[in-house]
Formats: C-alpha cells, sequence, structure tokens
C-alpha cells in the first residue's frame, strides 16, 4: 500500500512540475513578449521547472490540491501599455493551462491514452492538475492572476475600493482551504474543463 501511495504521489508530482513551469512559462513569455525584459534578467523565461516551484504552494498542491508556484516578476512600466500589459500577463498562465488541457483532451480523443497503466493515471492527474491550476488562479483573489486581471479591469472607485483589499487577499486564500469552502468554490468549474477537454 505504501508503495502504491508513493507511486501515485510520484505521478501527482509530475504533473505538478508540469502544469506548474508551462503557467508560469507563459506568465514570462507574455510579458517579455510585451517588452519588459524582468523575466528574462531573473531567469524565468525558461522551462526548467526549478526556476518557478514555490516549495509551500507544491507541497500544498501535492496534499490538499490546491496550490501555487513561485510567481513570475513583473515591471508594468516596461509595457506600452501597462494596464492592458499587465492583463494579457495574467490571462496568459491560465490560457496556457487550459490549452495544455486541450491537447491532453486531443489525445484522448485520438485514442492514445490507454485504458489502465502508469502512463493512464499520470494522464488523469495532468488533466486534474492544469484544470485546477487554470481556475484556481483565476479567482479574484490577490495574489493570484484573477486579482490582476480584475484590478487591469475596474476603474474609478470601484478600482481604488479594491486595491484597499489587496493586502487581505492571502487571509481570504487560507479561511478559504481552512474552512473546506475553496473545494467546492473550484469544483464544478474544474470538472467541466476536464469533461470539455475529454468531449464528455
Amino acid at each position: 500500500m505504501l508503495g502504491l501511495d508513493l507511486f501515485s504521489l510520484v505521478l501527482t508530482a509530475a504533473a505538478v512540475l508540469v502544469a506548474a513551469t508551462v503557467h508560469e512559462y507563459a506568465h514570462a513569455y507574455a510579458a517579455v513578449q510585451l517588452g519588459d525584459p524582468t523575466p528574462r534578467w531573473l531567469g524565468r523565461l525558461t522551462l526548467n521547472p526549478l526556476a518557478h516551484l514555490d516549495p509551500l504552494g507544491t507541497l500544498l498542491l501535492l496534499l490538499v490540491g490546491f496550490g501555487w508556484a513561485k510567481p513570475v516578476p513583473v515591471n508594468p512600466a516596461h509595457f506600452q501599455d501597462p494596464r492592458r500589459g499587465v492583463l494579457l500577463v495574467a490571462v496568459a498562465g491560465p490560457l496556457a493551462n487550459v490549452c495544455l488541457l486541450a491537447l491532453l483532451g486531443t489525445f484522448y480523443r485520438l485514442g492514445l491514452v490507454p485504458e489502465a497503466g502508469w502512463v493512464s493515471s499520470l494522464w488523469s492527474r495532468m488533466l486534474y492538475v492544469n484544470a485546477v491550476l487554470a481556475v484556481f488562479n483565476l479567482l479574484p483573489i490577490p495574489p493570484l492572476d484573477g486579482s490582476r486581471i480584475l484590478g487591469a479591469v475596474l476603474r474609478g472607485e470601484a478600482e481604488q475600493a479594491y486595491a484597499r483589499l489587496q493586502p487581505y487577499g492571502s487571509l481570504v486564500l487560507l479561511v478559504l482551504l481552512a474552512t473546506g469552502w475553496l473545494g467546492p468554490l473550484v469544483r464544478a468549474p474544474v470538472l467541466w474543463l476536464v469533461r470539455w477537454a475529454v468531449g464528455a
């Protein structure tokens, strides 16, 4: 039993490595393409997982199904349109996970995924982890990508009011996680994404 659990953990860790790396690389790539060299200067424009993993975020993703990678530093001052640049960089991460999810689903639809074995198990975890990263990061709670997207869209008093909530984002996430509300909050869209990917 311990061997099976360890093997399952290894497969999940592999899925997390790929999904989180693709997510953060997409942020870095988008920022660089929009004129900000900061991610390249700091070694984040890479597909090396070690450059992107956050120890605590990775551990939580393995243990409870929700977590995060190390955020890619971005300097909006380098963007021609800072508001638009921040929006596009924030969208890039979740969008990359959705694209990878679609690719995995295509393999299934073409009959290239075995019905059993470690490849099937890894594929299933890849589906789930990419869906979780996409949905979880789109929550409009700082410091998640969704908060940057919402912050770039809001204007006037609404933008100022939302900015005042930024320091409390991590606390909100911890409360949602501790109370068990985070799971139900993302479960439906995660399952929808997985079903969409495989055509179910």
